[in-house]
């Protein structure tokens, strides 16, 4: 198998991404990676014992202030680009970055293309829940604006998905919304609720924000707009949650102690909301797996996303989800 990865995208380029690949390498016989970047800033951190690694030497690289969609016109040489590049000539079998999100989607789509039959890609992560299993949130952030097929479109990948490398038997899909009861919400919601009740999936209902960390379901549908605040407030509430009982345990000598005996206890939860290590989040519908790590991932955060990626294109995630598209429209045709 082949990935390429934008060794210069994120916040520890190419550190992060070098260790990652070398972690996968050893982790995975059959894998090849190549990485895009400088190769006099890539090559400190790699083990020349590795042969399955490779360098593609580009000084160019897309920066965090980029706008997204002049990107691939203006930066044909960067790092990122010549990833997706890759992808699209079947030099690579999928990519990763963790660098800026909107470029990464713009490049996916002009460069890796869609599947057939999928109007929309969305941006899907994995969010963590109490009991450790965790959800799929999309789209949070491809498409500000969606119509309802897109929503139910994004029912069938996410279902795909879960059930083929999250490895989760018919997998409950839930629509996001005001309220539980099926009549709640905007048009956008009441129209894409009668579609997914037909769908080809495991269909539970409408689900609340308020339940998603308790694992109402496994798949989460909703609009990128409304995804992305869902993703920010989860993301805020879990960094502030504990930079407040870090303060309360700072306040004093008795409040010190009680923290040093509960030290193990507080970093397991805190690993347990770590999204990082259910890996990035995949541009869905595209015509190759595309992941956007996060922009601070770490190697291991890195090493997360390449073993998901590896699963996706394992598991032929990509023809799955152009299969039954196929199939639906055949069906609604007939």
């Amino acid at each position: 198998m082949r990935i390429a990865i934008d060794a210069m995208g994120g916040d520890h380029a190419p550190e992060a991404a070098v260790k990652g690949a070398l972690l996968a390498v050893e982790h995975y016989s059959d894998l090849e990676i190549t990485l895009y970047g400088d190769e006099e800033q890539i090559k400190p951190y790699l083990d020349p014992k590795h042969s399955k690694i490779h360098i593609h030497h580009t000084m160019e690289k897309v920066e965090n202030t980029d706008e997204p969609a002049r990107v691939v016109r203006k930066k044909k040489n960067a790092s990122m680009v010549l990833m997706a590049e890759a992808v699209k000539n079947n030099e690579a079998d999928a990519c990763i970055s963790a660098g800026n999100t909107g470029a990464l989607m713009s490049t996916g789509l002009f460069k890796v293309g869609r599947i057939k039959g999928i109007d929309r890609p969305a941006l899907s992560p994995t969010l963590p829940t109490i009991d450790g299993k965790g959800f799929l949130l999309l789209d949070v952030g491809a498409n500000v604006e969606a119509k309802p097929n897109h929503l139910m479109q994004y029912a069938i990948m996410g279902s795909i998905y879960v059930e083929k490398v999250r490895g989760i038997k018919n997998p409950k899909v839930g629509l996001l919304n005001v309220g539980t009861e099926d009549q709640k919400g905007s048009e956008l919601v009441k129209e894409a609720f009668q579609l997914m009740q037909s769908a080809p999936v495991n269909f539970v209902g409408n689900v609340e924000a308020r339940d998603l960390l308790e694992g109402v379901a496994d798949v989460v549908v909703t609009d990128g707009f409304s995804g992305n605040i869902a993703l920010k407030s989860i993301e805020g509430t879990a960094l502030n949650m504990f930079s407040m009982i870090k303060d309360t345990f700072m306040k004093n000598a008795k409040t010190k102690l009680a923290a040093a005996l509960v030290k193990s206890d507080l970093k397991g939860i805190k690993d347990q909301l770590d999204y990082s290590e259910y890996g990035g989040a995949g541009l869905f519908g595209l015509a190759a797996p595309v992941i956007k790590a996060h922009g601070s991932s770490n190697d291991r955060a890195i090493f997360n996303a390449i073993k998901q990626t590896y699963h996706l294109v394992e598991a032929n995630v990509v023809g799955l989800i152009g299969e039954e598209v196929r199939q639906l429209q055949q069906r609604e045709g007939s």
